[in-house]
């Protein structure tokens, strides 16, 4: 008898605390083994059998009675949340290697967020070089003030995806439409303002890069940033769209936009700059058609979903106040990076003119090839957060999932800066048929590789710590190292090193970089093994 009612509390227990997904054969999702399917009938059926009591039939029919009027009461209200529980579940149960995949099979088309920008600059490179070294030079200037300013505004497509994604766990379909509205509205007068900033300011602004003595170059690069200048609102509200799909789980969205705009980057380059011989002109045209056409596929893949992609809010003042709250350490860590690469480009512009268009070829190769690291990020952002604070926090589990994401990262760090380093030393004719070009481009082969080997680790420890919301550390971290990087990168080149000091100041702001933010995740009261410092956290995010 006694084992009876172990039987029967342990199935009453079963039925109270089971994740009950309804369908219409009342079935359990199995999260432990890969989601398999296992009829709730069988198994309280195997239970109860164990029981030789008179009473058994009684007790089973009871309490099948229960369970059909407890599921059909729960069925309405109940359903989505607890789908969305299992989905959870699941993920933090899969192996290391398994929720790598899933990850990156998200985040994978996702890389065209940060690769737009560096491809479209890298085909104007390719195309602008075969005709003019002055044009190629002025893209150096031209293309910093275009694309590193743009990066300042990373800060909107983060705040998008968090606050997005937020709403939509707590399946609030008017709120994710209130919050994109908002944003498209901040996307919008940001790039009005940069456009009339870029109007007034931009002929200054150049000047500072190259010195009043290179006026040839200042003139090609003013045209090209006015032209590009004209896309800023387009530019900008298209990343607000694509962060808003991207916080939607959709990434798919984001590489249709790309492969589009680069095709047309790529075809108005060839028939603009080659056929018509417009120069640096029309690779600028090309470029800001193609990010036009970009932000304009965004938008009408948010009305896809069934969102008003067009509508606009001014947003309130406690609704800015939590969107800066989220993106301001992002913001500061963003401006470091974007004003240590324009010092290279400061200090490389007084170098000469050949000087300059190989710089210009190396950094753009760089840029590309570093962005594909930012997947590691993407994956340590969506799978930390749960391993860190979820209801299957499991700190092991996180840091194994940091090793195996630092492997990765020397891993495609490797391939990325041989074959990167390999262009410019076997194909270095794709850029510049200038011998003396060439020769600046192949003086920095070894400070390159170095830099860009480090890169995509650097990005999954970085992910990590945002992950953890260490964003102060981050913050502080990054606008120290870019102090102490910017003094040696002054003293390197005053004492004559030429490029090969700017690129060796660049492996010291890397590796710099890396060390730094292994060293706090590797701390014994740091987030990836301190149970006090995760529970602190945690409490925040609760508060919040």
């Amino acid at each position: 008898m006694s084992m009876c009612l172990q039987a029967i509390n342990l199935n009453t227990f079963t039925h109270q605390s089971r994740t009950r997904i309804p369908v219409h054969n009342r079935t359990l999702v199995n999260v432990n083994s890969h989601l398999r399917i296992s009829p709730i009938w069988n198994i309280r059926k195997g239970i109860i059998t164990a029981c030789s009591a008179p009473s058994q039939e009684i007790l089973q029919q009871k309490l099948s009675d229960e369970d059909e009027n407890s599921s059909s009461d729960a069925e309405n209200s109940d359903s989505v949340e607890n789908e969305q529980q299992v989905v959870v579940e699941f993920s933090a149960n899969e192996s290391i290697w398994n929720q790598t995949v899933e990850i990156i099979k998200f985040s994978g088309p996702a890389v065209g967020l940060w690769l737009s920008g560096p491809l479209m600059s890298l085909i104007d490179t390719a195309v602008v070089g075969q005709g003019s070294s002055i044009e190629l030079a002025a893209l150096g200037p031209g293309t910093v003030f275009c694309d590193n300013t743009s990066y300042i505004f990373m800060f909107l497509s983060i705040a998008t995806s968090n606050l997005v994604a937020t709403s939509l766990a707590r399946q609030d379909k008017d709120q994710v439409q209130h919050q994109i509205s908002i944003l498209i509205f901040l996307g919008l007068v940001f790039g009005v303002l940069m456009f009339f900033c870029t109007r007034l300011f931009g002929i200054r602004a150049l000047t500072s890069f190259t010195g009043a003595k290179n006026i040839e170059i200042i003139n090609s690069a003013n045209t090209y940033i006015q032209i590009r200048g004209l896309a800023w609102p387009a530019l900008l509200v298209g990343w607000v769209a694509q962060s808003a799909s991207l916080g939607m789980k959709d990434s798919w969205g984001p590489l249709k936009a790309l492969a589009v705009a680069t095709v047309i980057n790529g075809i108005g380059d060839i028939v603009l700059c080659r056929v018509f011989s417009y120069g640096i002109a029309g690779a600028a045209w090309a470029t800001m058609v193609s990010q036009v056409v970009a932000a304009y596929m965004m938008i009408e893949a948010l009305n896809s979903k069934g969102y008003k992609g067009f509508a606009i809010s001014i947003p309130s003042t406690d609704e800015l106040l939590q969107i800066f709250t989220i993106a301001g350490p992002v913001f500061l860590t963003m401006m470091s990076k974007v004003a240590f690469y324009s010092l290279l480009v400061y200090f490389a512009t007084s170098m000469g003119t050949q000087t300059i268009a190989a710089h210009q070829v190396m950094v753009q190769l760089f840029m590309i090839c570093a962005v594909w690291g930012e997947p590691l990020s993407q994956t340590a952002q969506s799978f930390m957060p749960e391993l860190l604070y979820g209801a299957n926090r499991n700190l092991s589990k996180a840091r194994m999932l940091l090793k195996s994401l630092v492997i990765v990262g020397a891993s495609s760090g490797t391939i990325l800066a041989s074959v990167a380093a390999s262009i410019p030393w076997l194909f270095p004719k794709v850029f510049s048929s200038d011998p003396q070009v060439i020769r600046e481009m192949q003086k920095i082969l070894l400070p390159y590789f170095i830099a860009l080997f480090v890169t995509p680790s650097i990005l999954s420890l970085e992910g990590t710590l945002l992950a953890g919301r260490d964003l102060k550390f981050i913050s502080l971290s990054m606008s120290s190292i870019f102090v102490f990087s910017s003094i040696l990168l002054m003293l390197l080149s005053s004492k004559g090193l030429g490029l090969s000091g700017c690129w060796f100041a660049l492996v010291v702001f890397q590796w710099a970089r890396f060390f730094m933010a292994l060293r706090r995740l590797t701390l014994s009261n740091g987030i990836l093994y301190s149970e006090e410092a995760t529970q602190n956290e945690l409490q925040k995010l609760k508060a919040a």
